[in-house]
């Protein structure tokens, strides 16, 4: 069993054992890691017992809560680094011009590409697929994208996200265990 499964399990256990009126914050705290976040959290809610409502919310909250603060740290990051830059590029301009630039990795390339081609929507909707909210979040702002366009976004694929596993994760049980 790999590490996120291990991760499901354990918070698929905990939401059995605790309290009813706590399983929704079990679900918003899985929310919130990545790789869980809130499609795989809504799932470990429904799957508990929890309301699918409530499971969906309290997921989308905690996987919002997680991007939230990524782009605010990031954002500062970025500001700090820019400063820096700006202030160093002016002292030292003659000796950069001879230097050779650094390579791109191949995953920013990647990232880059799809940024062109979609867009931030399409960034924020697709990324997903491919890797956590919180990381496509944080190279959106990274990359110089305001952050309240990449938390609008985010918001908008987490809703949508979330929304589509908690109602496949309730249909599969209504197949499974009719009422």
């Amino acid at each position: 069993m790999n590490p996120i499964e291990q991760l499901v399990s354990s918070f698929q256990d905990l939401v059995s054992q605790v309290p009813e009126i706590v399983r929704p914050v079990i679900v918003m705290l899985a929310g919130a890691i990545p790789f869980v976040e809130g499609e795989v959290a809504s799932m470990i809610g429904v799957v508990g017992g929890v309301n699918p409502i409530v499971a969906g919310i309290a997921a989308a909250v905690g996987n919002f809560v997680c991007v939230l603060l990524v782009v605010l740290l990031t954002s500062r990051a970025r500001t700090a680094v820019v400063n820096h830059r700006a202030s160093r590029a002016a002292t030292e301009s003659a000796a950069r011009e001879g230097a050779p630039a650094k390579p791109e990795s191949k995953g920013r390339q990647r990232f880059k590409k799809w940024l062109v081609r979609f867009g931030v929507p399409g960034a924020s909707i697709l990324g997903p697929l491919a890797i956590p909210t919180q990381f496509t979040s944080a190279m959106l702002v990274a990359g110089g994208t305001p952050r309240m366009w990449v938390l609008l976004w985010q918001a908008v694929a987490i809703v949508l996200w979330t929304t589509t596993a908690t109602v496949s994760a309730w249909l599969a049980l209504q197949l499974v265990v009719p009422v």
